[in-house]
């Protein structure tokens, strides 16, 4: 993975002040250690005329897919071979961002003792990226730089030059170049913008990604035409990290515009008068339904199949009631920052003897999963392929057969309201399909007549009178035994 940085002087004004600006000598090479490997600094030409850093990051792999084995945030997943085979030594990523502020932490904050006028005043610049995976392609790349007053140079790399029809790659060459700029700002824009152009991290995101956001994007981000982009990108998606960010954004915009401090404009109302309530989340009232269902009917041993990273698992262990709580996920990854949020490993005996987390796919029957009070699918269904779900329909409610299943999933209908959602765009890019009310209210009827229980259907969240509620949660209760159940209870009469 590698990255220069390249400028150009006179004898009054040498190139070769990079290396201050840098803090690094352009007589030395250095080695600094991070989490995930080596980044090594060097100076291929140090001149008056003409100066270049390089940083060269050696990615050690396989550490990194330990260090991602239950320890940390944001690992690699467990026993995948593209945990092993993958492009993270080579092309420019988030390991590259995270380098870039490790060894130029001084130069992005644009402090420089020995030459601070050149710290403060725009230089010459070239930086070239030579592998740089770009979803979005060249013309994204153009769209987040060139309004920063770069210019752009993004060539496509085609995936074989052997074999010109295979097309282009996702990975660009990058090259940059600019008068305009200090070099601060400039380590500022590769910091934010190569992860949102790789659309990856390779941690967690957590909270504190916004005020890293913000200190990176201070001058330039507010005013940026693909603002919302680069946030949503750079906080990994996470919609209630974008929408805190985005509203700070705005902020910081009308601060500007009215030439004030951002506390003068945020001061409306003072903190001890706030008094209106902030909207319940959906994924609140979600859980808050599920729950509402599971003790209207008595459920002690619950499934949550698909349980993810275990926020509802969460939830079912704050109550005594439930006395066996089992998630089932198929993403081991999931499973393993599920362990962490529940605190396993520091949980006390008595309480964890009522909770265990199994890895598995719903496709598929399992003995594991019979002789349970109630199972939770919520937000599951819409992730599997239409042929993949009869196969789950039967592992659930053919094989496993809890007395009360609990089904949530979208109501498609309701998405008009969502303002930030495309038109004809599903919530989660991994849904497969996501449903009408009356396609769910078919569906359940369905599968509730071949399986034996009768089924009820709920609204999840404000239910709109024109399109109806953002969730829709079908609950389902066994009204009929199978021949087996019925030959067991005969031969205990």
């Amino acid at each position: 993975m590698f990255l220069t940085v390249t400028t150009t002087g006179t004898p009054a004004r040498p190139a070769t002040d990079l290396g201050f600006l840098l803090h690094k000598h352009p007589d030395k090479a250095q080695a600094f250690a991070t989490s995930f490997g080596t980044a090594h600094v060097l100076y291929p030409e140090a001149d008056e005329q003409r100066c270049t850093a390089a940083l060269l990051l050696e990615v050690d792999a396989v550490a990194l897919v330990r260090r991602g084995k239950g320890k940390g945030r944001g690992g690699a997943p467990d026993a995948a071979l593209a945990s092993y085979v993958n492009d993270r030594p080579y092309a420019a990523s988030s390991l590259l961002a995270v380098a870039l502020s490790r060894v130029f932490s001084s130069a992005m904050r644009g402090v420089c003792a020995h030459r601070p006028e050149r710290a403060a005043e725009p230089l010459p610049l070239r930086v070239e990226v030579p592998a740089l995976p770009a979803r979005g392609g060249p013309g994204l790349v153009r769209r987040l730089f060139e309004p920063l007053g770069w210019a752009v140079g993004a060539d496509a790399v085609p995936l074989d030059s052997a074999f010109p029809e295979w097309g282009d790659s996702r990975y660009v060459r990058l090259v940059l170049e600019s008068d305009t700029l200090r070099l601060a700002e400039a380590l500022r824009h590769l910091y934010v913008l190569l992860p949102v152009l790789d659309d990856a991290k390779h941690y967690w995101v957590s909270p504190d990604e916004v005020d890293k956001l913000l200190r990176a994007g201070e001058g330039w981000l507010p005013g940026h035409p693909e603002q919302k982009l680069i946030t949503s990108r750079y906080l990994s998606r996470r919609w209630s990290l974008t929408r805190e960010a985005m509203e700070r954004l705005e902020l910081v915009r009308l601060a500007e515009a009215e030439g004030t401090a951002v506390e003068e404009i945020d001061n409306a109302v003072a903190p001890e008068t706030e008094t209106e309530e902030r909207p319940t989340p959906l994924a609140v009232r979600r859980r808050e339904a599920i729950l509402t269902a599971l003790r209207e009917h008595g459920a002690a041993r619950v499934l949550d199949l698909g349980c993810g990273e275990g926020h509802l698992v969460r939830e079912l262990l704050k109550e005594p009631a439930f006395t066996e709580i089992t998630g089932v996920d198929v993403s081991v990854r999931a499973l393993t920052i599920a362990a962490r949020r529940l605190r396993l490993d520091t949980m006390g005996e008595r309480q964890a003897s009522r909770v265990r987390l199994l890895q598995g796919s719903l496709a598929y029957t399992d003995k594991r999963l019979t002789g349970y009070d109630a199972a939770v699918l919520s937000e599951v269904i819409e992730h599997l392929d239409l042929p993949r779900l009869p196969a789950l329909e039967y592992a659930v409610f053919g094989a496993a057969r809890p007395r009360t299943v609990v089904v949530t999933t979208p109501n498609v209908e309701y998405n008009v309201r969502w303002e930030t959602l495309p038109a004809g765009h599903v919530r989660h890019r991994d849904h497969r399909f996501e449903w009408t009310r009356a396609e769910f209210r078919a569906w359940a009827e369905t599968v509730a007549a071949r399986h034996g229980y009768g089924v009820e259907f709920r609204p999840v969240g404000p239910d709109d009178p024109e399109v109806g509620p953002p969730t829709q949660l079908a609950l389902f209760t066994q009204t009929a035994t199978t021949e087996t159940e019925s030959k067991k209870e005969a031969k205990a009469a």
